[in-house]
């Protein structure tokens, strides 16, 4: 009662316009803390690897790429990282850096630049919301002609070995395996919970895809998937993880996660990510092939990503 009663003459003695100003404050709080991943941004300032952005020119276009080079001896392969539907958020940058601390180089262009806010990037979109919203209205035809710019950089890395492969998470999963379809010379496409083009004939790297058991959206759609490559004769190799969710490449590192099927889905999944980099490294000029398949719905841990049911979305991948 006496809590109660104290909140009563709070609520009475402060003007409504103040109160209100207060719940807005809070409310953008809450969304710079969602969209700030401040957890994802310490761990890559801790990292001693190289990082730096480059500019990719393409026309009159400008692409802001996110680099990370790894501590070898040897040249190395090139990972082309594809945001999700969030942008190129720090969870997208620290995973580049995770990536480039297994060995790779890893560019990660920013497919909202020049989009933002005063001709920004990612980076300036005052909301998740917002960043999603401009993500979902970029033209398919303008994503692929980035990631061709980001592609044509990665191969004259002088660092680099020549080898390509793009890993896409979320809404980039299914742009990972729309440039497949598109790209030639690419090593491999790594899908994580995005959906397969509908045309799939013109694939020569191998897909492999990691879906989460929780993500009916994405995961109704690998069977069809599934029979399509089979029929193109081409390369897939899916796995679905039990447990997870949409998303749990950053939802199982997510100091807030809370279900255990996103850790164990998340380490199960970036560690079968790294064995099959490391194959395509000491593998000859891959094509894509289908000497044997791996069943859809093998079983290991789902991912949960973020909530957001844009059924738009594979429709415009």
């Amino acid at each position: 009662m006496f809590r109660g009663t104290i909140i009563f003459r709070m609520k009475t003695s402060i003007p409504l316009p103040l109160r209100l100003f207060a719940g807005v404050l809070l409310l953008c709080l809450a969304t710079v803390s969602v969209q700030a991943q401040d957890w994802a941004k310490a761990r890559l300032e801790a990292s001693p690897r190289h990082r730096e952005y480059v500019a990719l020119k393409h026309g009159n276009r400008t692409v802001q790429a996110f680099v990370v080079y790894p501590e070898v001896k040897g040249k190395a392969p090139v990972v082309i990282l594809i945001h999700e539907i969030f942008g190129l958020s720090d969870w997208a940058k620290e995973m580049a850096d995770e990536l480039a601390a297994e060995g790779f180089i890893v560019v990660a262009p920013d497919l909202l630049s020049g989009f933002g806010p005063g001709g920004g990037g990612s980076s300036e979109f005052p909301s998740q919301d917002a960043t999603v919203k401009a993500v979902s209205g970029l033209d398919a035809a303008g994503v692929s002609a980035d990631l061709d710019a980001a592609a044509d950089y990665a191969k004259h890395i002088p660092a680099g070995n020549g080898k390509i492969a793009t890993v896409g998470f979320c809404w980039g999963g299914g742009k990972s395996f729309a440039f497949a379809t598109h790209r030639k010379d690419l090593s491999a496409a790594f899908v994580f919970y995005g959906p397969g083009p509908s045309d799939v004939t013109t694939i020569t790297a191998p897909v492999y895809g990691f879906y989460a058991g929780n993500d009916a959206r994405i995961g109704a759609t690998v069977p069809a998937t599934v029979e399509a490559m089979k029929a193109a004769g081409k390369k897939y190799e899916p796995v679905t993880y039990d447990g997870a969710g949409h998303g749990f490449m950053r939802a199982g590192e997510d100091p807030g996660n809370t279900v255990p099927g996103n850790k164990t889905a998340r380490e199960q999944g970036f560690s079968r990510l790294v064995a099959l980099l490391k194959a395509m490294k000491s593998a000859p000029m891959a094509s894509n092939s289908i000497p044997d398949q791996t069943p859809a719905n093998q079983s290991a841990i789902s991912p949960v990503c973020h909530e957001v049911s844009k059924p738009t979305e594979a429709a415009k991948l």
